[in-house]
């Protein structure tokens, strides 16, 4: 008889909605982290000033070269926050040769769901038929109508901050009352629209509680503090995490079993079955090894840990690990490419001048996709979209003087400025792959991680369009002095740099090209599941989390129909 009904492997964002959908239906469910467990009283920073901590909240340099080379590049790095994120000197990774990749993440319960950046957007009709439209990739199993009451069922749970405004290629979603706009904002989104009539600058669309409902009270969750110190966790769990929200749940079933500092080395397997069995794990800090069993395995230990755990899994039946008949695990390593960005003073006009900003919002203006849709793109397919906002400079001393005249000149705010980044979309390319190093291990005795990703032309192509409509899109706003990506050699960025790897376990149609069917299940083994980003068939250019929760939530409930049903 197995441990449990189901074993989820990685307690994020996708793997606790998994937990919560099976828990809620009744499976006995064990999540597995190999990382620490997570205590918000004491891991949260957001009640510490920097004063409260030696050097101002400083990371000596020594530490970041010697210990956080990659991590430390993040736009949140500081000594308050470092605990999120790996040492690289303990977990480090190999990549082919003339290639570099990024590779961010944090080992703890909750993942990378306590430091996302919370932006949730959905994917469109026009971005899950791209594939099948230019012929990049293999075809979606699946249609937007498909995802939609998915979409719903998640939104609705985790609350999603934003507006209606009825556009093809970015769909509405269930929403929370939306963050304003500042001043500065909205003039420059009426200079922008009405010199390009085809791009629209609307409201960014967040996970953070404007206003908390009942449901989401019920669990602990308090409506958004407009503090912007998000990325040192919550303590009012108003952002969406699985800390503050789907383990919660999860949880209060009596169904949840959390194990921490437990790493999946490998999935068990019965060959004679058909089945995986359950997983062997390593404890993180003794080293000491066992099997945990199962009668279904969803794997969430995100795109790049999902896919080394299935090629890890060898045997005679399957010598290129599990669920790899297609050939397929760890192929299609996908991004976000970035590069393209600018920033400018909006100069003073009668109704910014006595306006200035209250609060600090967790998120700003967002330009939808509308090259390749409402406006045509010269040399590549596909498109990109910017974040970015516009705020009012600060009055704490960044003005010269003594005594009187220094406090005077204080007194006011500084001008008005504007400053946007691109997301663009990468294609799927068999060739960007990520697999386990032949030779080279970690200290747990399992092989590191060889990254072999490249921006190709087509990325090349995209970035560059994107920085020159960045200036276009700075100049409409009004802005003058300007600093922009095409004031230097404009280069995509590195793949990886986004934090939004998608893809190696594609789903799609055929068994011969992609790792899982339409409901997330494996091709080749029923019981095995995968609904973190391995599972994308194509990246888009929008946020995708908010895609990895619907998805996720739909796979845990197709497998708990199937489980009901004895069909796994």
């Amino acid at each position: 008889m197995a441990d449990f009904d189901a074993i989820v492997v990685g307690s994020g964002m996708s793997g606790g909605w998994v937990a919560k959908e099976l828990c809620e239906r009744g499976l006995k469910v064990c999540v597995i982290e190999r990382g620490k467990s997570t205590i918000p009283t004491e891991d949260y920073t957001d009640m510490m000033d920097p004063w409260d901590y030696p050097n101002l909240n400083k990371v000596h340099e020594s530490e970041e070269k010697d210990h956080y080379a990659i991590q430390s590049s993040i736009y949140n790095w500081s000594a308050d926050t470092k605990h999120w994120w790996v040492k690289d000197s303990e977990h480090p990774y190999e990549t082919a040769e003339g290639t570099e990749y990024t590779w961010r993440r944090g080992y703890h319960v909750g993942g990378r769901s306590l430091m996302w950046a919370r932006q949730s957007y959905r994917l469109s009709a026009i971005d899950i038929l791209a594939n099948k439209t230019d012929g990049h990739g293999v075809d979606w199993p699946i249609r937007y109508e498909d995802l939609a009451p998915w979409y719903d069922h998640v939104e609705e749970f985790a609350g999603i901050s934003g507006q209606a405004e009825g556009l093809e290629i970015l769909p509405d979603s269930k929403f929370l009352p939306v963050f304003e706009f500042t001043c500065g904002e909205e003039l420059a989104r009426d200079r922008i629209e009405a010199k390009f009539p085809t791009r629209r600058m609307i409201h960014g669309r967040c996970a953070n509680l404007r206003r908390a409902t009942p449901e989401q009270q019920a669990l602990g969750r308090g409506s958004c503090q407009v503090r912007n110190k998000c990325h040192k966790g919550c303590s009012f769990g108003a952002y969406f995490s699985s800390v503050s929200a789907t383990l919660p749940a999860a949880e209060r079933t009596g169904n949840l079993t959390l194990m921490t500092d437990q790493i999946v080395a490998e999935l068990e397997y019965n060959g004679d079955t058909n089945r995986v069995t359950g997983v062997r794990v390593i404890n993180r800090n003794t080293k000491a090894t066992k099997t945990v069993t199962a009668n279904i395995v969803f794997l969430n230990a995100s795109a790049i840990a999902s896919a080394l755990i299935l090629q890890n899994s060898k045997s005679a039946e399957n010598p290129n690990g599990l669920a790899n008949s297609s050939g397929m695990v760890g192929r299609n390593l996908m991004d976000h490419v970035g590069g393209a960005w600018g920033s400018g003073r909006i100069p003073m006009t009668p109704e910014l001048t006595e306006k200035t900003t209250y609060g600090r919002r967790p998120n700003g203006f967002y330009i939808p996709r509308f090259r390749n849709h409402t406006e045509e793109g010269d040399g590549y397919v596909r498109g990109f979209g910017y974040q970015g906002g516009v705020h009012r400079g600060g009055w704490s001393g960044d003005k010269s003087g003594v005594g009187k005249d220094f406090k005077a000149s204080n007194q006011t705010p500084g001008d008005w400025y504007i400053s946007m980044g691109a997301f663009g979309e990468i294609l799927p390319d068999e060739r960007n792959r990520v697999t386990p190093h032949p030779t080279k291990k970690d200290q747990w005795g399992l092989p590191l991680p060889l990254f072999d990703a490249r921006m190709r032309q087509n990325e090349i192509n995209l970035i560059k369009q994107a920085s020159k409509d960045t200036v276009e899109l700075l100049k409409a706003a009004g802005a003058v002095d300007i600093r922009s990506s095409e004031d230097y050699d404009v280069q995509p960025s590195r793949p990886g740099n986004a934090i939004h790897e998608m893809g190696t376990a594609r789903m799609g149609r055929d068994p011969k090209t992609s790792v899982l069917n339409k409901y997330l299940q494996s091709h080749d083994i029923p019981n095995l599941f995968i609904s973190d980003g391995s599972a994308m068939t194509s990246a888009a250019c929008q946020n995708p989390s908010l895609t990895y929760m619907a998805l996720s939530a739909k796979a845990a409930n197709h497998a708990a129909d199937f489980y009901e049903a004895g069909e796994i």
